[in-house]
């Protein structure tokens, strides 16, 4: 039986995993990091980039649909084809190749990867099942990183036409119906790039609103596109049962229903990825399902860490590199703690919604008196110039020092202002801030300066 002894052994290769072992190889500690499948993680290989370039032909080919008729720009085509087993090839092959990236990112780092499924035999000790055989690795400091997985409903088992968003990813034919249980934004973005796709699409939701993570006026333009694309939305509803053709559902006062469905997308939820790996060999406090950390991402137990999605929410991936980065630094001795005033949230829907620090609610809920400037987007010439005039930005800031506690925007695009948003509240931004600084024209970034000038009381473009 081989026998490895590192400094840091990291499990789980996701972002939050491969980061923290590239940032610990930069600074010269022996580590070694685990993975069972692909490089990469959940969002790599079958969440986040797949679905963008799914979102992004489906966007494509609804374009060229909509020129098969006289339009205002006076481009006309010929009917256009999807050949979506050639859509998904392509998307594969950028997949490829970012993994191949990360593990040469990890080798450029000196970090060891061994491939295969790690089991926990104590605080410092882990198996792992290669295909060479049992490989046995001890480390002064381990961090887990194993994070998510599709919830799945009792009575809608994954497996044939029930997929979770993995297997919706590697569909190689559009279906003629599909219905979506869960109206998040894992639902709503694969349920809008099927509806682009030509599949007649419909949403059901348990709660009162699509997107309830949201609030009501970010969701309102989402909501007026997918009734444009004619997808049906039913709110209120439950997935009680599906029968091979149509999915019954439970709608208002007990009222069932059959909703025609070729294949039905889960999505409600995703939970930490927790069993398998010998964790009840570990005495680790739980928060809930997810593994309960403090500022620095230290467990319970000492020398253990825990980073990413199995530690709650928000479960985004670049949460869990900012905690890998922070974690790798911790163990090579330098001073860290996890000290963020926003975390961006991006829905990459139709339009797109991007969130950082507080919305209006939340704000007042906090008790601060608050500003709010709410700049539209149909007053914004790059908008109109990209017919895509639906939409805002918003900004939320304290009444009494213009400090910005929030920002919002739902629009085409809107997911690049992200990083606007969240240096803003980094670096402490003020209303004054934003709105004194020289934003490009023509862009949509003129909307977050002009939301700004509303919230001072005075904008100068509407």
């Amino acid at each position: 039986m081989k026998e490895i002894v590192c400094k840091l052994l990291v499990i789980g290769a996701g972002p939050g995993g491969y980061i923290c072992a590239i940032r610990a190889g930069q600074l010269g500690v022996d580590t070694v990091i685990v993975e069972a499948t692909k490089a990469g993680g959940t969002c790599l290989n079958v969440g986040c980039i797949p679905s963008k370039a799914l979102i992004h032909a489906a966007e494509e080919f609804e374009k060229v649909s909509h020129m098969t008729s006289p339009n205002a720009l006076g481009i006309t085509v010929e009917a256009p084809r999807l050949d979506l087993a050639q859509t998904i090839h392509w998307k594969d092959g950028i997949v490829g190749r970012l993994n191949s990236g990360v593990l040469g990112l990890l080798r450029k780092a000196k970090v060891k990867i061994v491939h295969g499924q790690a089991k926990f035999r104590d605080g410092k000790t882990v198996e792992v099942e290669t295909e060479t055989g049992t490989q046995i690795v001890r480390a002064e400091t381990v961090v887990i990183a194993t994070g998510s997985e599709p919830v799945e409903l009792p009575p809608l088992p994954f497996g044939g036409a029930v997929l979770s968003s993995t297997e919706a990813l590697s569909l190689t034919s559009v279906p003629s119906t599909l219905a979506v249980v869960g109206g998040g934004y894992i639902g709503l973005e694969l349920g809008t790039a099927f509806a682009k796709m030509g599949a007649q699409v419909t949403v059901v939701e348990a709660m009162s609103q699509i997107l309830p993570q949201y609030d009501a006026e970010l969701v309102k333009p989402v909501a007026k596109r997918l009734n444009e694309l004619g997808v049906r939305v039913l709110t209120g509803a439950k997935a009680k049962s599906y029968s091979g053709e149509a999915l019954l559902i439970e709608i208002a006062a007990g009222a069932e229903e059959r909703i025609a469905a070729d294949k039905v997308l889960v999505t409600v939820g995703r939970k930490p990825r927790t069993e398998g790996w010998g964790l009840e060999e570990l005495d680790l406090d739980r928060a809930g399902r997810f593994i309960r950390i403090d500022e620095r991402c230290r467990t319970s137990m000492r020398g253990v860490y825990a980073i990413g999605d199995v530690t709650g929410e928000p479960m985004l991936a670049h949460r869990a590199m900012a905690q890998g980065e922070m974690v790798a630094e911790i163990v090579a001795g330098r001073k860290r703690t996890w000290d963020k005033r926003a975390i961006p949230a991006v829905c990459f829907t139709d339009p797109e919604i991007v969130t950082a620090g507080l919305s209006p609610e939340e704000a007042r809920a906090q008790g601060y008196e608050i500003r709010v400037g709410l700049f539209p987007f149909a007053a914004n010439g790059r908008a109109m110039t990209t017919q895509s005039e639906d939409g805002f930005v918003r900004a939320v800031a304290r009444a009494d020092t213009n400090l910005v506690l929030g920002l919002q925007a739902v629009g085409a695009g809107v997911s690049e202002l992200s990083s606007a948003f969240s240096l803003a509240l980094e670096m402490g931004a003020r209303l004054e801030d934003i709105a004194g600084t020289i934003h490009a024209h023509p862009t949509r970034s003129e909307g977050l300066q002009e939301a700004a000038l509303k919230a001072l009381g005075h904008a100068l473009h509407i």
